[in-house]
């Protein structure tokens, strides 16, 4: 479901923005293992009792994403408005697209590692943040690096991104690992084993993201074939995918 904000509300008119509500990616979804505190801390901050700015940082492929997109669909189910901004797709356009982001109550800006070092994106960014603050709005921000390791072209970009609370989204690793993959079968439909689990964490051992992407295909393979998903069938079809990339 998208959600379109006219553009006159948001920015210059050249510039419309259109947030994407993902409906898969909630609260619920996201299988929290040792990450429960920090999504206690995103939902507090969403509500208003807790802190008024999150600095979310994790490796790529760890759920930031996901989690911002959850910040929202609480937001929303307990009428605030609130709104998802990823600065990676919108790094091409203007700063001045930050213009009317205040307006929302809670406000998730994903992948603010897209925009360091150019000045006018830092200055924007500030300006907003000052904005959104001096209203008693909450920001949630997402990066793979703390701001001490990015390549910042000003001072004030440093500690806006510094202020709040900063927390690091914990890796799943290991039996964790496989519990998440089960929880994320079961939330699509199906089951896998153990086992199963095991030989996908190994195929795919550092991306999360690319898991979830993977058990969707695999559902669809295990429908069209009539089989369960267990380790033979998974080599069976990898075996065919590396075929299909060599030719």
């Amino acid at each position: 479901m998208f959600a379109h904000f006219h553009a006159q509300r948001l920015m210059i008119e050249q510039y419309p923005l259109h947030f994407e509500f993902r409906a898969n990616q909630t609260f619920d979804d996201f299988f929290a293992g040792a990450n429960e505190p920090i999504i206690n801390d995103l939902k507090q901050c969403v509500l208003g009792l807790g802190e008024q700015q999150i600095f979310l940082w994790a490796k790529a492929g760890q759920g930031k994403s996901h989690l911002l997109q959850a910040c929202c669909h609480h937001a929303q189910a307990h009428e605030f408005n609130s709104f998802y901004f990823d600065l990676a797709r919108y790094r091409f356009h203007k700063p001045a697209i930050f213009l009317g982001l205040d307006d929302f109550e809670v406000v998730c800006v994903d992948n603010v590692d897209a925009i360091t070092g150019q000045k006018k994106w830092e200055e924007a960014l500030c300006a907003f943040m000052q904005r959104h603050y001096e209203r008693g709005h909450r920001l949630i921000i997402a990066a793979t690096h703390l701001p001490n390791y990015m390549t910042l072209s000003t001072q004030n970009m440093k500690t806006s991104l510094s202020w709040g609370l900063m927390i690091q989204l914990k890796t799943l690793v290991d039996t964790h690992s496989v519990d998440a993959l089960i929880f994320k079968a079961d939330a699509l439909g199906f089951e896998i084993s153990p086992q199963v689990g095991r030989f996908l964490m190994i195929q795919h051992h550092n991306d999360i993201e690319g898991l979830w992407k993977v058990l969707e295909q695999l559902d669809k393979a295990s429908l069209a074939a009539k089989r369960k998903l267990t380790v033979p069938f998974l080599k069976q079809l990898f075996d065919i995918q590396k075929g299909s990339e060599g030719n």
